[in-house]
């Protein structure tokens, strides 16, 4: 049955993966039109929603806060390597924003808690060298972003969402939380932050996505 199952699981990520890999060819939901965030809070070819939508890529792996860790290691002076105890021991962060999900979906309104990525970076200490990030998560994902982004002032790694303890399927015990670029750079089940001096692509960049993914200017594509 174990092998049935992860064969289903095999078989319906492959078509998942394919149908983006072509919305990504065809330049889906592409609208041509740009916007700038202090003018319209609904980026282009966005619809708004009160739900919220559950995407993965068929895992939702279930990570029990005892055996939960975060490293953050690479280009840093002084390299974590986090249990949940020494995570939830750091200075507690909450922050309000939006979610812009590339699917064309958008959710207002969503309450974090957890701790911002600048006091992880003040931890960790970048070196000068270091110019971007790449987030691993517990399914084998992966995204990258620029070290700035990471460093913006809204930037966090989430444990609650609204309140309550972040859900397993949203992406529980721990996400990141990236507001302004488009969602699949808020990876979730985080497990690992490393630094880099050279951009490199991640899961959906290497299959056709942004590698930056503004959702204002619909950075959806590469």
């Amino acid at each position: 049955m174990t092998e049935e199952r992860d064969g289903r699981l095999g078989r319906s990520r492959d078509k998942l993966v394919e149908s983006k890999q072509r919305w990504a060819r065809e330049g889906r939901l592409l609208t041509g039109r740009q916007a700038r965030p202090e003018a319209e809070r609904l980026p282009p070819g966005q619809r708004r929603v009160d739900t919220w939508p559950v995407l993965d890529l068929g895992v939702q792996p279930d990570i029990a806060v005892e055996r939960w860790r975060l490293a953050v290691d690479g280009l840093v002076e002084n390299p974590v390597d986090w249990d949940w105890a020494a995570f939830r021991a750091q200075p507690g962060f909450r922050d309000v924003s939006d979610i812009h999900c590339v699917t064309a979906w958008s959710r207002f309104d969503n309450a974090w808690d957890g701790v911002s990525a600048r006091h992880v970076l003040e931890a960790v200490k970048p070196r000068p060298e270091a110019r971007f990030v790449m987030f691993h998560g517990y399914d084998d994902y992966t995204t990258n972003l620029p070290l700035a982004a990471f460093a913006d002032d809204d930037v966090l790694l989430a444990h609650s969402w609204q309140g309550r303890p972040l859900a397993r399927e949203h992406g529980g015990p721990v996400r990141a939380i990236v507001p302004k670029l488009y969602f699949w750079k808020s990876a979730k089940w985080i497990r690992r932050i490393e630094l880099i001096a050279a951009d490199r692509p991640g899961f959906w960049e290497e299959r056709g996505y942004h590698g930056h993914g503004d959702p204002w200017k619909e950075e959806r594509y590469g």
